[in-house]
């Protein structure tokens, strides 16, 4: 495959292919994103369905993401992350199972898992699993970490100075690189519009550089179909520089794009790690990872 290459908004994830949103109240469901319709929360209140009900739900938005992560299953990755492991962890919310170990297209060296975590979208009652999503850097990122040894993972994931360090800091030139499985269809510009919604904001003043770097993102996911299982790879290689992988069949063996802006890539660095991540839960895993690998 060759890759693209270019010089230089929480990710809201409307669902394809199962379940069920309203739009009308006077109907037995509805569709609200393209290729989904969930059931009408009124007929869902007078009828039995198999759909699981959440017991909270925000009343400042018709939806919301939410994101779950096992801190036995984090401190399981950060445990058994040793070159040639042939170990994984699975993330029990999604029954996704992401490998301890990984080797990358364009890495230097393989990549350790800090922490796995989902993504949920929820509407009124229902909620609907998107993808599973988990965190991998290079093993010699403890070294720079020293000031944070002995710290609770509480400690860790509320210093933001810490995720500095691992994006630009002492640990910038170790690649870092974000898994995404997805565990339902969904269609390329579906996914890429939630990324642009979460991403677009946290760059005030694009540059030509940003515009290239965004339309040579975009370009990897438009007109195509990501079916369940999907793996999206994005890997930092350093500050100004990201690769995407994406593969149906398993590990990616080639390099879809690359991103050169830093903006760009710290934009979405800051969409995962930053002060207000759209995935709290994944942020917390691999602050618990990190605590455990630090001790």
């Amino acid at each position: 495959m060759v890759g693209i290459v270019a010089t230089s908004k929480p990710i809201w994830l409307p669902l394809p292919s199962s379940p069920t949103i309203p739009i009308s109240l006077n109907s037995d469901s509805i569709t609200c994103f393209p290729g989904i319709s969930l059931p009408n929360p009124r007929s869902v209140l007078h009828k039995t369905h198999s759909f699981p009900l959440l017991s909270t739900f925000s009343a400042q938005k018709d939806y919301f993401f939410r994101t779950h992560f096992s801190p036995k299953a984090a401190a399981a990755a950060a445990s058994s992350s040793s070159v040639g492991s042939p170990e994984s962890t699975e993330e029990p919310a999604t029954n996704v199972k992401f490998q301890t170990l990984l080797s990358l297209p364009g890495c230097s060296s393989p990549l350790s898992l800090l922490g796995t975590g989902y993504r949920e979208k929820v509407f009124a009652i229902i909620g609907v699993k998107v993808y599973a999503a988990g965190l991998y850097t290079n093993q010699s990122i403890l070294s720079g970490l020293d000031a944070w040894k002995g710290q609770s993972s509480q400690v860790i994931q509320e210093d933001s100075s810490l995720f500095n360090t691992i994006f630009q800091g002492n640990c910038s030139r170790l690649e870092k690189a974000l898994q995404i499985v997805l565990v339902r269809d969904l269609d390329g510009k579906t996914f890429w519009d939630a990324l642009d919604d979460a991403i677009s904001p946290r760059i005030k003043s694009p540059t030509p550089v940003d515009e290239s770097a965004l339309s040579t993102f975009r370009s990897i996911f438009q007109g195509r179909p990501f079916k369940k299982g999907t793996f999206i790879f994005l890997t930092w290689l350093d500050p100004t520089k990201m690769i995407v992988s994406v593969s149906s069949g398993g590990l990616p063996s080639a390099v879809d794009a690359t991103i050169e802006s830093m903006n760009v890539t710290l934009a979405l660095f800051d969409v995962f790690f930053g002060s207000d991540p759209v995935s709290p839960s994944l942020k917390a895993a691999v602050s618990s990872g990190l605590a455990t690998m630090l001790k």
